[in-house]
């Protein structure tokens, strides 16, 4: 009994096959993916801190960074995906458009950045279809990804994901490679791109003076983590996927850690870069090949 317990949560939501295709387009060495969470204020908002303070923090992020970060992927002519929780998406809508006009992908974040790993099945759905409809009213293009804001599943995530159609999934992180999701054992046919705390900043960077929450890593030591990432990745012929939020990595000496990033991985021969959605497109047809060649 206790054995069935146990692998019923383990067997609940399971990594299935890998979907790295037999070259990335170009015939590139490696695929460089790059996210931002675009939270600003919606986390004090979703917690029910309205102190000017708190939300100022947030605000950072769509006055100071978002600006910032546009000319950077700009003048390095990269594209990236901007996950948006839809209350952050209208409080800011000349942002979405932003993105939009730049050629960057806008995925769901959420509705207001709610912790949907605590929800019930039908407010989870509800507010994550909530969630796409605002953002494809502010972008005019339906989201095909979501990343959850929890970076978790409740019970009912997956069920949720399939029912809305997404394409892709990029919150769980039982792999560095893209993979096909596995529902007790079975293929769902939904793509996870992984993300991974080490390929995050706020780990790094998070401060909050009434909490433990410290930075406990100079930009320069998450630099130096990143910078290993894409090399081992690079050397294995992979994917390179690094998440970032504006309000984190914004400021002046983190978004200098995030130029010469990029440069350094520029300085690549054989790199391709795009966005989750063209990443969870090669994983599509891997799996179509790798299917085909089974039946």
């Amino acid at each position: 009994m206790v054995r069935a317990t146990w692998r019923g949560h383990v067997d609940a939501v399971r990594a299935g096959r890998r979907l790295v295709p037999p070259q990335w387009p170009a015939g590139a060495q490696v695929a460089v993916a790059l996210s931002f969470d675009s939270d600003h204020e919606t986390i004090p908002l979703r917690d029910g801190e309205t102190s000017p303070g708190k939300l100022s923090q947030g605000e950072y992020g769509a006055r100071v960074a978002i600006p910032r970060i546009l000319r950077l992927l700009s003048d390095l002519e990269i594209p990236a995906s901007f996950f948006v929780p839809a209350v952050s998406a209208l409080m800011h809508p000349d942002e979405i458009a932003a993105y939009v006009e730049a050629g960057h992908e806008v995925a769901v974040h959420g509705w207001i950045h709610e912790r949907n790993a605590l929800l019930e099945r039908d407010q989870e759905l509800a507010l994550t279809r909530r969630a796409i409809d605002t953002l494809e009213r502010l972008s005019g293009r339906r989201p095909t990804g979501i990343r959850t804001p929890s970076w978790d599943f409740s019970p009912h995530t997956l069920d949720v994901i399939r029912e809305l159609g997404f394409e892709y999934d990029s919150s769980l992180m039982a792999d560095d490679e893209p993979y096909e999701v596995l529902a007790m054992g079975r293929p769902t046919g939904l793509v996870e791109v992984p993300c991974e705390w080490i390929r995050d900043d706020a780990p790094y960077f998070t401060m909050d003076r009434f909490t433990g929450s410290r930075p406990y890593t100079p930009p320069r030591g998450a630099l130096e983590i990143w910078r290993d990432e894409f090399d081992e990745a690079y050397a294995d012929g992979g994917l390179f996927q690094l998440t970032l939020h504006p309000h984190v990595i914004g400021h002046r000496s983190r978004l200098a850690v995030l130029r010469e990033l990029l440069h350094h991985i520029r300085g690549h021969d054989g790199v391709w870069f795009g966005t989750h959605t063209d990443v969870a497109a090669l994983a599509r047809e891997e799996l179509t090949r790798a299917r085909t060649a089974a039946d």
